[in-house]
């Protein structure tokens, strides 16, 4: 079976490892300088820590970090790589195209395959097939060996970058939809129409009811890698898209709320008592 090398065992990074290692599959990690949590967390997936240099044994380099760190992962391999060859190179992360090309552009005269990918969905768990992981690029076929390892992967037409877009235009809709969410429940608050919000969507908008009550609350520990998020879907956009304001503006909400949430959590007590429980299903956030 084959090794795998993936740098970053957060909650995505090392679900996906484990799925990798369910299937059959050595996964590599370097573990160096990172917290005493996140080496727990890998090692209880089943990841196999090693040197930097040693990523290179890997069959597939996988980059499964938040977006504001993805470049300096790609400096990183692009450095092992100039001095041993690396296998194919794939970034995960939620970034806009035009990163994804300067990311690549770092590897050029490398001779390594970079590949752009992106993750919908949330961590895999047992039972379920998700997420989805797409890939674009020149050398796509090359990450069938994921696939062949139980992860869910679609190849899509075109160049780098294709993913990436897919990525950005879908996290704008979904999690856009959450900050937006936030930002008039917080206004409600502070109003005093509470109260006649929440009995007004309960009536009139129970699915996003529904859907809000469960993914703010999940969105709260993730708040601060959607900062960075945010600000790539904006840039995505560019700057003669008046929507571009809009991601920025849920930068500086996220921002606002991770602070939050390690501070005072005044907004996440404002946002638990306005919003309606519920039972039944909502959006799980990557």
């Amino acid at each position: 079976m084959p090794n795998f090398a993936i740098i970053g065992a957060g909650a995505m990074g090392s679900a996906v490892a484990k799925r990798l290692i369910e299937h059959g599959a050595t996964v590599l990690t370097c573990l160096e300088g990172r917290s005493e949590q996140t080496i727990v967390r890998a090692k209880t997936a089943g990841m196999v820590p090693v040197g930097r240099q040693e990523l290179t044994e890997a069959e597939l380099i996988l980059s499964i970090v938040p977006p504001a760190e993805a470049m300096k992962v790609a400096e990183l391999v692009a450095d092992i790589s100039a001095k041993t060859p690396a296998p194919p190179f794939i970034d995960l992360n939620a970034i806009a195209p035009k990163t994804m090309q300067a990311l690549a552009a770092q590897f050029d005269g490398s001779g390594t395959t970079v590949l752009d990918g992106a993750i919908i969905g949330g961590p895999p768990v047992a039972g379920k097939s998700g997420p989805t992981i797409y890939i674009s690029g020149d050398a796509a076929e090359r990450s069938r060996l994921l696939e062949d390892c139980g992860l869910q992967v679609r190849r899509l037409d075109g160049s780098l970058g294709a993913a990436s877009a897919l990525k950005m235009c879908y996290a704008g809709i979904n999690k856009g939809f959450i900050g937006l969410g936030a930002a008039m429940l917080l206004a409600a608050s502070r109003s005093g129409a509470a109260e006649s919000l929440k009995a007004e969507l309960a009536e009139s908008l129970p699915d996003v009811d529904r859907k809000l009550s469960k993914s703010i609350p999940d969105m709260y520990p993730k708040a601060y890698r959607w900062v960075a998020e945010m600000q790539e879907i904006a840039d995505f956009l560019g700057e003669d898209d008046p929507a571009a304001t809009i991601f920025q503006g849920m930068a500086d909400l996220f921002s606002r709320l991770a602070a939050d949430v390690e501070g005072s959590r005044t907004l996440v007590r404002q946002l638990d008592e306005i919003q309606t429980p519920s039972e039944t299903g909502a959006m799980v956030m990557p």
